[in-house]
């Protein structure tokens, strides 16, 4: 069979994409190739992929754990501290799952803090938990969906259609959605008097929080969608190569749209668990929801320059910070201090992602 899918891009994803058409490099008389990259062996090789990334993430948790464990004892290992974390990793999890395809993509949002704070407001007004206690809660949750659908289709046309950087149109977005979250709740604390969305999201099912199994339910169909489907392999050939892309056949600006909207109906979800929560929507909602969603994507192992992406690896690197952020809180140490953790944190995984790409010749 020939080695094209259905959508005319080569198998591989953005890399493929990114050398459809050229050539192997010739390997002189010692075997090695000319372009002066080194054959590696099995472990070597093993070691620079996705596999032994996400070993490494695996190895970073139960480390992180294994501190915990040190540091405050059971206070750590207690069951009701494990399901505080995942309650934790949930909301900011639905985001970063959805920042996964933006950035696979080549784009990146910095808003989506913002939408998260604008969808909790809009879904708690007086007028839509009236109608969600007429009709039912789940005006409330479509209302959440619907805001967080539409700021993204806004960010992905002024992106993909407006030729606007990514930086700064999600920046712009950031701007008005927390301003108009401001306007309409008046900068108050808007309560959430509909119980039926509380008492359903907050509940819990054979003693799993509901708010875990969402977001368990979102990073398997992500999963899906990213690896197995003609969406997934377009996403990845449009962040790895949108010219070569194009000329294979996929519509570029449509489907960069296309991913922010998704991004978008993510954050309404995360405003929906976030509600449930806090029984609460404000304007204060999702502060610098944005950078550890992207923080946790990139530690994840997918690439800022776009064109190869892990919904395994996000999923990690959500719980990888928000056991982080646990054990700094159990043992009493100050947020300062868990910013300038994080921030390490965050270095060290971009200039990770850096050596393994030029080791790999990828230069990305």
């Amino acid at each position: 069979m020939s080695a094209q899918t259905k959508t005319g891009v080569p198998e591989g994803g953005g890399e493929a994409a990114k050398n459809a058409g050229g050539m192997a490099a010739p390997a002189d008389r010692a075997g090695e190739p000319r372009d002066g990259s080194r054959r590696s062996g099995p472990l070597a090789g093993l070691m620079s992929g996705s596999a032994g990334h996400l070993l490494g993430l695996v190895i970073a948790l139960l480390l992180l754990c294994l501190i915990g464990l040190v540091t405050a004892g059971d206070r750590f290992a207690d069951f009701d501290n494990m399901m505080t974390i995942l309650r934790l990793a949930s909301v900011i999890g639905v985001i970063s799952v959805g920042m996964t395809f933006v950035i696979t993509g080549g784009g990146i949002d910095l808003s989506v803090g913002a939408i998260v704070a604008l969808a909790s407001v809009w879904a708690t007004t007086l007028a839509t938990q009236t109608m969600g206690a007429d009709i039912h809660w789940i005006v409330m949750v479509t209302t959440a969906l619907l805001v967080g659908a539409g700021c993204g289709l806004v960010n992905g046309v002024l992106i993909a259609y407006g030729k606007m950087a990514p930086f700064i149109a999600t920046l712009a977005m950031l701007a008005a959605a927390r301003g108009l979250a401001e306007i309409i709740s008046d900068k108050k604390t808007q309560v959430v008097t509909e119980r039926g969305l509380v008492d359903f999201f907050g509940g819990e099912v054979l003693g799993i929080p509901v708010l875990v199994i969402v977001f368990a339910l979102v990073a398997a169909g992500a999963w899906v969608l990213l690896n197995r489907t003609a969406f997934g392999r377009r996403t990845l050939a449009v962040g790895g190569n949108p010219e070569a892309a194009r000329l294979a056949g996929i519509n570029v600006k449509r489907h960069t749209a296309i991913l922010y909207v998704l991004l978008g109906v993510a954050c309404g979800i995360a405003a929906v668990l976030l509600l449930a929560r806090t029984t609460a929507g404000t304007s204060t909602h999702g502060g610098l929801y944005e950078l550890e969603a992207i923080a946790a994507v990139v530690i994840g192992g997918t690439l800022l320059s776009g064109g190869r992406g892990t919904i395994v690896g996000t999923v990690f690197g959500v719980l990888i910070f928000t056991t982080l952020t646990n054990v700094f809180t159990l043992n009493n140490l100050d947020t300062s201090t868990q910013a300038v953790a994080k921030g390490a944190i965050i270095v060290a995984a971009v200039l990770l992602q850096q050596r393994v790409a030029a080791r790999n010749g990828t230069g990305g």
